[in-house]
């Protein structure tokens, strides 16, 4: 006897937020997966792994490479991908998972925790009891031009030639000030944490910053050197006045498990 499926079905893959050690029901109850439905753990080789349900017809590989071309659809799963971590994060260490990290069943997710045991199991202890803090730097306004050249002979066109000369001398030096001491901020800062990485600086449309990003550091502090960190942030505000700096976190360590994207934030 031969059966044939219900062309309705929708297959459903599991889309995998994080891992850890081990995960409360009770707090996976408090945040909603991909699918606006419950997460669930999976768990293998003495790990667990939270997963949502992800409908393949939105989630499958061919619409969701159509779908990470589509900005807000980007948004909205970065958002909800990152509530499920950030809920991780607040119990004890994870493993956060690269954005659109989709597997076919939990079945599949087991045998990924059973493979990568050790790698897992080594990065949750490195992570323990430490979290990631980000500080951005931004360029203030009024940074002090380089003095201007005594005005010389030559008419009302040499005249505007030598002021525009002058606001480019005093931008590029302006650009050159605020870098050097962005450099000299992510290493004071690199030196107080367990370890750091200096991304990218956003662009303004994405920061949403009146004044250029130079400086978009990440950094994995030790709980307990929190307070001094901090204090170190607030004394290198002082020290470089060219530069508006913000502290951010704790953050899951997005930026300290290789190979994953960091979402916007």
């Amino acid at each position: 006897m031969s059966t044939t499926a219900d062309p309705t079905t929708v297959a459903v893959g599991s889309w995998l937020h994080g891992v850890v050690r081990d995960a409360d029901p009770a707090a996976l109850a408090g945040v909603a997966g991909m699918d606006g439905g419950p997460v669930r753990a999976v768990r293998a080789a003495g790990l667990a792994a939270v997963v949502s349900a992800a409908p393949l017809t939105e989630y499958g590989e061919e619409p969701l490479r159509r779908n990470l071309e589509d900005l807000a659809w980007l948004e909205r799963a970065a958002r909800a991908h990152h509530a499920v971590v950030d809920l991780l994060a607040r119990s004890g260490p994870v493993v956060p998972a690269r954005l659109a990290t989709v597997h076919h069943d939990d079945t599949r997710v087991a045998a990924m925790l059973a493979e990568r045991r050790a790698d897992l199991t080594g990065t949750l202890d490195r992570l323990t009891g430490r979290g990631e803090w980000g500080v951005k730097g931004y360029v203030r306004p009024g940074v002090p031009p380089r003095a201007e050249a005594p005005a010389a002979s030559g008419g009302a066109g040499a005249a505007y030639l030598r002021r525009r000369r002058a606001q480019l001398t005093a931008r590029d030096e302006g650009q050159r000030i605020a870098a050097e001491a962005a450099a000299a901020v992510h290493e004071a800062l690199a030196g107080s944490a367990v370890a750091a990485r200096r991304h990218a600086p956003q662009d303004r449309r994405l920061s949403g910053a009146p004044t250029a990003m130079v400086l978009n550091g990440a950094y994995l502090v030790a709980g307990a050197a929190v307070e001094g960190f901090a204090a170190l942030v607030a004394e290198l505000t002082d020290r470089h006045p060219e530069l508006r700096l913000e502290l951010t976190g704790p953050w899951p360590p997005y930026s300290f498990v290789d190979g994953r994207r960091e979402p916007a934030r």
